[in-house]
């Protein structure tokens, strides 16, 4: 768990999301409170419960790449769902305690690969071992002689392994497959929740087939690593950690909360919103999950919703899912200067990317500053004109204006392409001045 300060987290998001000043200080907060509640006396701290936050805006502004980016930061299992595809009890659907065992599932895959890379060094010493003796077969039965003679041997190889010098010579590697046999098992919709794993309960009760097959040494070393590493990891250890990662880490983002509010005066049939709310309602108050790993408790799972709410408000939620989210921030709606920064900005600016995407074809692509700004005129103009979708605007538009040169650049050779604010307006003003082919193309 990070340390980071609230001001560092905001500093961190920064690099990477424009603006949205509030949203990034609830979520710093969220997180450093976090860390706060891990120093508190012991029996204070299963009193303090997470404080949930709601963010409130319109699609593209930067919502999941908020709660996306502090999960990476804080380097605990993160995932997201959508409640619109969440139904009722007694409905064909997903079953809402489904994200947390999928959220269980994440953290042991990532405890599991943290504990596969410590223990690389030794899996390496163990696979090199089992390189050398199919190099070079021994025998038990030889003379002392010709032991010491086979060991000079074998050390002479082990140099040469390091050196690289044999990775082209071929060796033959005995894999184990089950012959277990394939089983079409017919459950209803969420049925891949029930937490029962067939290959888990029948695999060792049928035999395992070895195949031998002929690969180059730098093949055999990777795989060989791999298998040496998994008979290392302790699962028993990877679940323990996975566990505790969950409950005290784990950070579950449910976006669309907006589209299980029940509308007022709504007419005609609706799938149960309020039901899909009471029953996410438990699991963000505390409850426990069953999961084939044993039970999980959500008492301190850090929740983040999202919604557009442009038809329904906030207020729509039942009034107990409501209490559950103290922290509301609302998020700014995209403008054109929003859009410059942007494209220039972030360690993963648009206009970097596609220069570094077209540099590996020996093109090296500059956008003048005239250029980005008429990308951004456009970008606000067909959102004004359309639906607003936001920064995700600036994809379309750019795939749009590079899609000749993406597709003549192997054949260019190496060439220095500059795009002004004429070519964008060339490329992409009629298209923007004619509502009907910009909602359909951009």
């Amino acid at each position: 768990m990070t340390n980071f300060t609230p001001r560092e987290i905001v500093s961190e998001l920064d690099r990477y999301i424009v603006g949205q000043q509030q949203a990034k200080r609830a979520v710093a907060i969220a997180l450093r409170n976090r860390w706060r509640r891990q120093q508190v006396p012991a029996e204070l701290r299963d009193e303090i419960a997470p404080k949930n936050i709601i963010m409130i805006g319109p699609t593209g502004v930067g919502k999941t790449e908020i709660a996306r980016r502090l999960a990476k930061l804080a380097q605990a299992p993160f995932i997201k769902v959508e409640a619109s595809k969440f139904t009722e009890v007694g409905y064909v659907g997903r079953d809402v305690e489904s994200m947390v065992r999928d959220l269980l599932e994440l953290a042991v895959m990532m405890v599991r690969e943290e504990e596969t890379k410590a223990l690389r060094i030794k899996a390496e010493d163990q696979a090199e071992e089992r390189l050398l003796d199919l190099l070079l077969p021994g025998d038990a039965d030889q003379s002392p002689d010709k032991q010491e003679q086979h060991q000079k041997t074998r050390e002479k190889l082990r140099k040469l392994l390091r050196l690289g010098e044999l990775d082209e010579r071929f060796v033959e590697l005995e894999t184990e497959t089950s012959q277990m046999p394939v089983m079409n098992v017919f459950a209803p919709q969420g049925g891949e929740d029930m937490g029962i794993n067939f290959q888990e309960m029948f695999g060792n009760l049928f035999p395992k087939k070895k195949q031998r097959k002929r690969v180059q040494v730098r093949d055999a070393r990777e795989q060989l690593i791999e298998t040496e590493a998994e008979k290392l990891v302790d699962m028993e250890k990877v679940l323990t950690l996975a566990k505790e990662r969950t409950e005290q880490n784990g950070i579950i983002f449910i976006d669309e909360i907006d589209k299980v509010a029940s509308r007022e005066g709504a007419q005609g049939p609706e799938i149960s919103r309020e039901g899909v709310q009471r029953d996410i309602l438990p699991i963000v108050e505390g409850s426990t999950v069953n999961t084939k790993h044993g039970p999980i408790k959500t008492d301190h799972i850090l929740f983040i919703a999202a919604g557009a709410f442009h038809v329904s408000k906030p207020s729509d939620l039942i009034p107990e899912l409501q209490g559950r989210f103290p922290i509301r921030v609302e998020l700014e709606s995209l403008g054109e200067e929003e859009f410059i920064r942007i494209l220039t900005e972030p360690k993963n600016a648009l206009v970097r990317q596609y220069c570094e995407l077209m540099k590996t074809e020996g093109i090296e692509l500059v956008f003048n500053p005239e250029a980005i700004r008429e990308i951004a005129i456009t970008a606000r103009m067909v959102n004004d004109q359309t639906e607003n979708i936001g920064a995700r605007r600036l994809h379309t538009i750019m795939e749009k204006l590079l899609e000749t040169l993406s597709f003549d650049a192997p054949e260019m050779n190496h060439q220095t392409i500059e795009i002004d604010a004429t070519a964008v307006r060339s490329k992409l003003s009629d298209i923007a001045k004619n509502e009907d082919l910009s909602r359909f193309i951009l």
